[in-house]
């Protein structure tokens, strides 16, 4: 029986690896501390030096066995929540064998500082214990010149298999492809694939399914696991297969692999040349990764960073990274800032605009953010054609519309209980209706004019939505009010 089977026994387990990865991390930084401090410090005599050294090596043993007992993914967590000369410390405390792994598991800006202090024939040593797709990956992630180091030091047939992997562009299936799969034969007894497998003694990791291919090694079916163990040993594969097959090509992107796993449940899939002949297979774990991957980069580029930001990188490297986009918002916030301008004397003869402005402001920003996600959203699952474009367009107008009446209402109501002005408060209403429009056709155009121009509808549509829901927001308010008030 599985001893982390019951619920409760699982959250024990995660709450104890919890508490021990938090423990590591403080020992570490710690010790990274006292390090640096005993650098600085000159010892009084010679025997408390020694006492000292010899209590860091046993931190160090018992931080050694600690790691020792983590999932790569554990360790890749402690590092990537360590300052670099915590981080240095840990990495020089896991285990030679071991590293390949849990380079695997790091965010690309992390990877790049632990090799950057490796030599090349360190980093061939390491990444050698992997798979083939496993060294692509890592491979792809180091500069140019470290990455071809790198892989001369790999034998002849690694080495092959890297470089066919990396001839790929980046986001296509084939980057990403496994190169361990099975295939058998479609004239093949399955007695026979039963003694094929056990030949084999283990079988590649999520495999659900066996490929069937002719003698050209082109798809003609799959066979699930299933069919092989419970029909009869006689039958040839061609009988128990199933031939209509979802399989992906090599230049496929991997958002189609993704929505294709997502829809259909698959754990594994074939992968194919352009002669159908089958080269590897995409499984599960490599579309949970670009999920994850995904969402994070996402999550980053809406507010204009980028996806290899490392937590505790140099103040100056992350300050440049983020001066392009501070830019924009000075400029847009001069812009804003301008808008009321232009309206100072407006302000002027009535202080309460200049209260009540913000909220008009801020509420568009929400309404704007919400429509932007579907958009964007949509646009990855390739769902926005040109008609569903104009289906969402006066869907999204409507519910502006809509909640603007509510909301607008609302505010009206306070603005009315407040400052006891009637012609206020059908301002501030109107000026809420007009706003939440603005901010979805803002939502439903900036992603797609961004990705007309060849950009990533995510990076930075976050600031230029703020920037335009602000100005607006602040120019119909006030427009409304030197209308209907001065």
């Amino acid at each position: 029986m599985n001893e982390f089977a019951d619920p409760s026994t699982q959250r024990q387990h995660f709450r104890h690896l919890e508490q021990a990865r938090a423990q590591v991390i403080e020992l570490l930084s710690r010790q990274a501390v006292e390090r640096e401090l005993m650098q600085r410090t000159v010892s009084e005599n010679r025997r408390q030096d020694v006492v000292a050294q010899l209590v860091a090596r046993q931190h160090q043993a018992a931080l050694e066995t600690r790691l020792a007992h983590f999932h790569p993914a554990d360790i890749a967590f402690v590092l990537e929540s360590l300052d670099p000369d915590a981080r240095d410390l840990a990495w020089a405390l896991v285990k030679p064998e071991r590293r390949g792994a849990v380079l695997l598991e790091t965010s690309d800006a992390v990877r790049r500082m632990l090799v950057a202090g490796m030599a090349p024939d360190d980093i061939a040593a390491v990444v050698a214990p992997l798979d083939s797709d496993d060294i692509a990956d890592l491979v792809g992630s180091l500069p140019d010149d470290i990455g071809q180091e790198v892989l001369q030091r790999l034998d002849n047939a690694d080495q092959a298999e890297v470089r066919s992997m990396l001839s790929f562009p980046e986001d296509s299936v084939g980057s990403l492809m496994d190169l361990d799969f099975v295939a058998v034969r479609e004239d093949a007894s399955l007695e026979a694939v039963l003694r094929l497998l056990r030949r084999r003694k283990t079988l590649p990791p999520h495999t659900n399914q066996l490929f069937v291919v002719d003698r050209g090694n082109q798809l003609r079916g799959l066979l699930s696991l299933t069919r092989l163990l419970l029909a009869d040993p006689e039958s040839e594969v061609a009988a128990e297969m199933t031939r209509d097959t979802i399989f992906f090509y090599t230049d496929d992107r991997m958002r189609e692999a993704v929505t294709a796993f997502e829809k259909y449940d698959l754990v594994s899939a074939p992968v194919v040349n352009l002669h159908n002949q089958v080269v590897g297979r995409i499984t599960v774990d490599a579309i949970v990764d670009e999920i994850k991957e995904r969402a994070s980069t996402e999550s980053l580029r809406q507010v204009g960073l980028s996806e290899e930001e490392d937590l505790f990188a140099p103040v100056t490297q992350s300050a440049r990274n983020r001066w392009p986009w501070l830019g924009l918002n000075v400029l847009t916030a001069f812009v804003a800032s301008r808008v009321i301008g232009a309206f100072e004397d407006t302000i002027a003869q009535l202080v309460a605009l200049a209260v009540l402005m913000p909220i008009v402001a801020s509420i568009g920003g929400n309404t704007g953010n919400q429509t932007m996600a579907l958009v964007i959203r949509g646009l990855a699952l390739g769902q926005l054609g040109a008609a569903q474009l104009r289906k969402m367009l006066t869907k999204e107008l409507s519910i502006a519309a809509l909640n603007g009446a509510v909301w607008g209402s609302a505010l009206g109501l306070f603005t009315l209980l407040l400052y006891r002005n009637l012609p206020l408060t059908l301002v501030i209403a109107g000026a809420t209706i007009l706003e939440l429009m603005v901010a979805a056709l803002a939502g439903v155009f900036i992603p797609l004019l961004l990705q007309r121009f060849g950009r990533d509808p995510v990076m930075g549509s976050s600031v230029i939505l703020t920037a335009i829901t602000d100005s607006m927001g602040f120019f119909i308010f006030l427009g409304l009010a030197a209308t209907f008030l001065i």
